[in-house]
Order: structure tokens, then sequence, then C-alpha cells
């Protein structure tokens, strides 16, 4: 379409109006727009490559579903959309250059419409934040956006229901009309007629903010800014470990970072961006960057399901992402290291902040865990980034601050906190933006957040649209904070989200950089740190009560962290009976903070997945070192030794751990209570426990192992088993018979001395025994009875007489093997345990 044909037959579609009319329509003759023209010739060349594209049908049935506050209606059926503005802020004698899209949503054609932008109403800047926040809630089109301007416009081929055009117009920046440096608004509309409604009018607006910025005045202090540069990531690396050629391979739970890690991936892409900004502050997970370094070697993957399974070969398979995790780690370090940067270290995996001050504050493990985390997090990025760190900063979640967060920050050791400015709104009464920093007590200082600002970067801004939005009002909120008092000058804390996205990253760097060296003076979060706080500014940190409702609905719940404690104090127990327990110390201790990363709100599934991995892992662990299951054990006798075996299947001795045998009915079985044992790795050691036994049958017993030394405790679970015991009674009855018939004849004895006292012969004619003869005959024989017993030399107690020779342990308390047991004290023979013959 040639130039003519797209200016032509304006004159028809004009009417005579003023400057508040709500179309935005002014007056004009054709001299005007000639002269327009040709002062704007060099923008309107910009728009001939455009006007022949030819209208699209954009998909899903050819209608738009435009956003509830679009504005869109019968009598406003246009969407228009800005897409780019170059350059994005203005100066004298200038072009800018918008691109964007006109989108009919409406359900009749468009007819004779064109696309043009607005003169900036009155000419005068927009002085105020507020004034800002007006112009971008408007929908509709309103006298006050301006305008229109008769050049450059661009004629709309008739557009159907759901069919879209882009257009591209070039706009001289002197016939704008912008009298003075300042923000200003700028509109481009669709004007013309519908099928169903031939009056012309404003068919639809888009609005965005243009800062002009002609110099020669006295120049403002420029405003510092600080920028967080997140690089966090949901934990990967899992408790488990692969053993291969006698080596430890890691193991993650996905290989999602071998993608994150290579050019186009989102953590590439951060990295990338934000080494070509200058003052940045790089806020770095210390457990991401030892999962890259582990992937920078051999590592393995679970499969799917295999979650708290031992690692190996069959559940597991190869990483790919060694290449990529090795190129990120080295242009990380080229970028932290770059002059003015700081690097910030959270806490070991990020954990949530929130989630325990509001529901798990009185756990135990809690605090411990948040305080190795934050040492453990420092150590961390300087041992991988090879840079001096700053520890001690909380970044509770998406900066919402209340008092419970503020006291479980202080006792974690963090002196300074960042904080979402929805949480400290500052007072009606304040009529500039006061500095960031300001001291909300007990020793601890806040750095506040922009609200406004920071919130045009949260969410993926996925289109152009979105990003050219979020770039002009960026500069305009900042050029207008830096000029609400130009010689005060204050720092700003921008706070994008920790899952900073690529779009969204690049959005920030651009509207950083055109700011930069102007109004802004980027600086890291130390030199912000330390500026001076405003006096007017709100210092009050608010009540639990006042926390964010959609905030609290994706905390961690309270079985979540109970649960995770609970790892804590099973870690704690194993670790007192390991002979070598760094091998478990590191990995688990990560492991359990992992499971309170600030990441599992955005994948509480996953989140719950990985708690209950480490969980069940932990558990195999502990239930290694166990006493097997036992079936019935025979006593016969009225004493003997019980055996009982404890197996050991980790790699690695045990020791500190005693096991105590219990009888559910002492005044039937006695055994000695316990025996200290140490257990060599992957082997069983048996226990033998003197047994007394008063009356025959079943007697249940328990098996249990216990810590040793100060605080013991349980360890694992208890085994139960019968002991069948037998022989006691027919004993008894023997014993009650032969003392009988010991009494029987002790009275026949007294009898007969009686008789030979008074020199009577006995009835049967028997004569008394008298001398040596008669004291052989009442020593009591060598019979293995109760005097035989006491010096060893019989087998009364209970067994064969080799079991007494066996019935002690070694010094050190672990159990010799019984002679015909195998190295487990199974009776592999007769298949059970078995005390006595």
């Amino acid at each position: 379409m040639s130039e003519p044909a797209r200016h032509s037959g304006l004159g028809a579609h004009r009417q005579s109006g003023r400057a508040d009319d709500p179309a935005g329509r002014g007056p004009g003759t054709r001299a005007r727009r000639a002269a327009r023209r040709l002062a704007a010739a060099c923008g309107a060349a910009l728009t001939l490559f455009a006007a022949a594209a030819p209208a699209t049908a954009l998909p899903a049935g050819g209608n738009v579903r435009p956003a509830a506050d679009s504005g869109v209606s019968a009598e406003s059926p246009v969407v228009m959309t800005i897409e780019s503005m170059t350059p994005q802020v203005a100066a004298p004698n200038g072009v800018v250059t918008i691109t964007g899209h006109v989108t009919n949503a409406g359900k009749a054609a468009l007819k004779d419409a064109h696309a043009a932008v607005r003169k900036p109403n009155s000419g005068k800047p927009l002085q105020r934040r507020n004034d800002l926040s007006l112009v971008a809630g408007r929908t509709v089109p309103t006298g006050q956006d301006g305008v229109e301007l008769d050049s450059p416009q661009f004629a709309l081929p008739p557009l159907g229901p759901g069919q879209s055009q882009p257009y591209t117009l070039g706009v001289a920046v002197n016939e704008l009309g912008m009298s003075e440096s300042g923000v200003y608004e700028l509109a481009v509309d669709a004007w013309g007629a519908t099928a169903d409604n031939p009056r012309e009018r404003a068919l639809g607006i888009a609005r965005t903010f243009l800062p002009y910025n002609p110099g020669g005045a006295a120049e403002a202090q420029p405003t510092r800014v600080t920028t967080l540069w997140p690089l966090v990531h949901a934990p990967v690396l899992a408790a488990q470990t692969y053993a291969e050629n006698d080596q430890t391979v890691p193991v993650l739970r996905d290989d999602s970072l071998a993608a994150e890690f290579a050019p186009g991936g989102r953590l590439y892409e951060l990295v990338d961006t934000g080494a070509k900004l200058n003052g940045l502050t790089w806020v770095v997970d210390p457990d991401l960057l030892d999962t890259a370094f582990a992937m920078t070697k051999p590592y393995r993957v679970q499969k799917p399901g295999a979650d708290g399974k031992p690692a190996k070969e069959d559940n597991t398979f190869l990483g790919t992402g060694s290449a990529a995790a090795t190129a990120w780690l080295d242009k990380l370090r080229a970028a932290v290291a770059k002059q003015g940067s700081q690097v910030v270290s959270l806490p070991y995996a990020d954990p949530d902040l929130a989630s325990i001050a509001h529901n798990g504050a009185d756990l135990a493990g809690m605090g411990t865990a948040l305080g190795k985390a934050a040492t453990a997090g420092r150590l961390t990025v300087e041992g991988r980034l090879s840079v001096d760190t700053r520890s001690d900063v909380a970044w509770p979640y998406q900066g919402y601050l209340d008092q419970q967060i503020a006291g479980v920050a202080q006792q974690s050791g963090s002196g300074l906190v960042l904080v979402n400015g929805a949480s400290m709104p500052e007072p009606d009464s304040m009529t500039y933006t006061p500095s960031a920093v300001r001291p909300i007590g007990n020793g601890q200082n806040a750095v506040v957040a922009d609200e406004t600002v920071s919130g045009l970067f949260q969410g993926d801004l996925g289109t152009p649209q979105a990003q050219t939005l979020a770039v002009q009002r960026f500069l305009a909120e900042t050029y207008t904070i830096t000029h609400e008092q130009p010689q005060n000058q204050r720092g700003l804390l921008v706070m994008p989200p920790r899952d900073l996205t690529v779009n969204t990253a690049k959005a920030l760097a651009s509207a950083l950089s055109a700011a930069s060296d102007k109004w802004l003076a980027p600086v890291k979060l130390d030199t912000l740190a330390q500026g001076p706080a405003d006096q007017k500014a709100t210092t009050a940190v608010p009540p639990a009560t006042d926390y964010p409702t959609r905030a609290r609905a994706s905390e961690l719940p309270a079985a979540a962290l109970t649960s995770t404690d609970g790892i804590q104090h099973n870690l704690d127990m194993l670790m007192r009976v390991l002979t070598l327990p760094q091998r478990v110390r590191g990995p688990f201790s990560a492991a359990m903070v992992r499971s309170l990363s600030t990441e599992w709100r955005a994948e509480a599934p996953s989140g719950a997945a990985y708690r209950a991995g480490v969980a069940v892992y932990l558990n195999e662990l502990i239930e290694a070192v166990r006493v097997p299951q036992k079936s019935a054990v025979t006593l016969s006798g009225d004493t003997g030794l019980l055996q009982v075996s404890v197996r050991n299947d980790l790699t690695q001795p045990v020791t500190n751990l005693k096991l105590v045998l219990t009888s559910t009915q002492p005044n039937r079985l006695k055994v000695k209570t316990e025996e200290q044992l140490v257990i060599p790795a992957s082997a069983s050691i048996t226990l033998r426990f003197q047994a007394e036994a008063h009356n025959n049958g079943p007697v249940t017993m328990t098996a249990q192992l216990w810590t040793t030394g100060p605080n013991a405790e349980k360890y694992g679970d208890e085994q139960n088993f019968r002991v069948e015991v037998t022989s006691v009674t027919n004993g008894v009855l023997y014993v009650f018979a032969g003392a009988a018939v010991l009494l029987l004849l002790a009275a026949l004895r007294f009898v007969r001395q009686r008789k030979r006292r008074a020199g009577q012969p006995h009835a049967d004619g028997d004569q008394p025994v008298e001398g040596p003869a008669a004291d052989a005959a009442r020593e009591p024989a060598g019979d293995g009875t109760a005097d035989d017993a006491a010096d060893g030399t019989g087998a009364g107690a209970g067994g064969r007489p080799e079991d007494a020779a066996d019935q002690d342990t070694t010094g050190d308390g672990r159990a010799r093997t019984p002679r015909g047991s195998s190295a487990d004290g199974r009776d592999r023979a007769a298949s059970d345990e078995k005390v006595g013959p």
C-alpha cells in the first residue's frame, strides 16, 4: 500500500472536536496534515514494510479472549498491543518507533480503520507515581489519553472477527509536544467503524510510558538501585550414593539440570544475562552449586519410582549433564568475579523460614538445622566460586515478613532481612519514596523492596507486549522516584522472584541498562545496606495475623516439618552407633535441609516425595542393624542359655549398642537383662543370656537394641520370640518325692535310734551299724546334684557340659560363636536356635 493510500480519506472521517473529546480527535486541515507528514517523514518511512503485511486470523476458533480489564466491548471491540518501543527513552529531534498488533475481538468486521499515535495530553509530564498508576489503570479510550496525531497513521485492512494485523508507527519526538523532561503517557489507538455500527469512534487503545530526557537541566542525584539476581533450583541431589569401582558416585532424583545448564536453559541464560550487568547482587543457593559440582563428574539418576531405595544399576541410569555443568560453573565464576558485583549465600538448600516460623518453630531440630545450613552455605559458596560471600541475609518466601519470621531469622544469625514492600507499606502522609534501608529492632535491619517496581517482574513475561510494558513502566517509576526529591539520594531494592525466568530476566536487564548512568546508579547490596535510613519510613514489623493468606496456603505443612525433624532425630541416633559417621552425616544432613527448601512451595508433590524418600532410606540404614526374627526356642531344664543374634548389614562396624532381653513373665523365666556389643561390618554376632526357669510352658521374650551412654534410647524395632520351657515340672516332682523319702527315712532312723538306746532290736531283726562304715553309708553319692553343679563338674546347667565353657563373651562385649553353629549363631542342622540338650 502506497503512502497516499494509507493517508487518504481521512477528512471524511474527521469531526470537529476539543482536546478533551473522549475520542481524542482534534481539528485539522489538509495543509496541517501535509506539514506533519513532512515533519514525520523519517518516522513514517519506517511503516512501509508493515503496510503490506496481510491480516491473519488467530487460532482457537478465530476469537480473541481479551483480559477482563481490557475494556473490550461492542463499542470498543479492538485489542491494541504495544510490543516494542525504540528507543526506550526519548531525546530531542529523535524518532520513536512503535510496533504492535491490532486485533478485532468483536463480532463484526472493522471498516475504514487506522492506527495512530496520540499526542500526550497538555504536553506536561506526569509528576507523581500516583499519576502513573492512574494511567496504567485505565481501560477504555478517554480524552485524558491525549489527541490523535494526523501523522503517522497506519491504514488497517478490513479485519473480520478474530483477525489480527501487525502495525508499525514511527513518530517524531518533536511532534509529541513534550515540553520538559519527565515521564509522559504514550498511547496508540485504533479509529474507525464496524459493520454493525457505522459511527466512527475510537475502537481500542494501548498505553505505555515514555521518559523524555533532553538533558541540560540541573541533574538529579541518581537513585542507588540494588537488583537481586537469584540462582536457585528445587533440590535434586538424593541422599543415596552409588558404589562403583570402589568410588562413591552421586545420585540425582532427575536430570533436569542437564538442560538448564546448557545454552538456552534457564540457569545458563540467567548467568549469561547477569554477566552483562554492573553492580549485580547474585543470590545463590549453595545446594545448587554442590549439585553442579557433583555433575561435573560421572553421576547417576534415579529412575521413576526409585525414591528412597538404595541406588543400584537397575534403578538408576548414567547422567548426561557433566559437560554442561562444568561449563556453567566456569561461566558463573567469571560472572560473579566482575568488579562491583556481590554474592549473597542463602542458607544451604534455601530452607523456608516462613513455614518454619509458622508451623515448626517449636520443633527442637529446626533451630539447629538452620544454624548448620547458614554455615554450610557460606563455606560451600566460597569454596565453589572462590569469592567472598555474605551469609547473614534472610530472604523469606517472596519477601513477606512478620514478627515470627523475623524472630526465626534472628535466631539463625541473619542480621539483614530482604522484605517485600507489601509487608511494610509506607504511610499515606509520605509524598516521596523513602530509601530501602531501615532498622526493625532487636539489632536487625531490613532492606525493603519497592512493591510496584518489583511487581513488574513477577511471573513470566513471555510476550513482547508484556516485556515492553514492564520495561517502560520500570523506566517511568524509577525516573519519577529519582526526581521526587532530586537532591535527596535514596536507595531502591528490586526483588524479582526466586524462579526468575529467562524472559523476565532479559526484560529486567533491558530496563536496568536503559536507566543506568542516567537516573539510576547500580550498587551491590552492601552499599545499599550501609546507607542512611529515612526516619519517616515504616519500621514496624507486622504481626503474624497480617501474613498474606495466599502465601500461607502454600507453606510446608506442620506434618512435613515434623517428619523432617524426625529425620534429624533418627540421623543423630544413627551417628551415635557408627564408627565412620562421616560417610552418612554429610549426605543426610544436607538431605534433611533440602526437605525444608522454599522451592517445594511451587512443587509440593515433589517435595513430599523427596521427604518420604529420605526418611525411607534413613530407616533402611537404621534397620540394617537389627535382631533377626526368631522362631520358638526350647529351654529344657531348670537353667540354661538363651542365644540371640544381632546382624549388621552396614559396610562399617557399629558400636555403642547394647541388647536388652526382657521376659514378659519373670516369675516363670528369669534372664540376665543386657549385653554390650560391637558388631563388625556385614557380620552377625550371637549373645548368650543366662536363663532360670521355674515353670513349664511358653514365655514371650522381647529383644531390644539400645544406644549406650547419656540419653540412651531404643534403637530400631523390638523383636519378640517365644521360649518353650520343658522338664521343669518332672524335676520338681522328683525333688518333692525325694524329700518325702528322706523324711520317711529320717523318721524311721529316729525310731531305730530310740530303740537302740533302749537296747531293743529292730522289728526286722537288724542291728545298728556303728563306726566308719556307718559314716560312709551316710555320705551322699557324686551324682551331679547341687554340690556337683556348684563346682562345675555336673551338667545340671541345662545343657551339654561344653555349654558351660562357652557362656562368656569376649572382653569387648562381643559374644563368641558357639561350637557347632554358623557365624550368625544359628544351628544350621536344627534350623533353629536351641538351648539345652
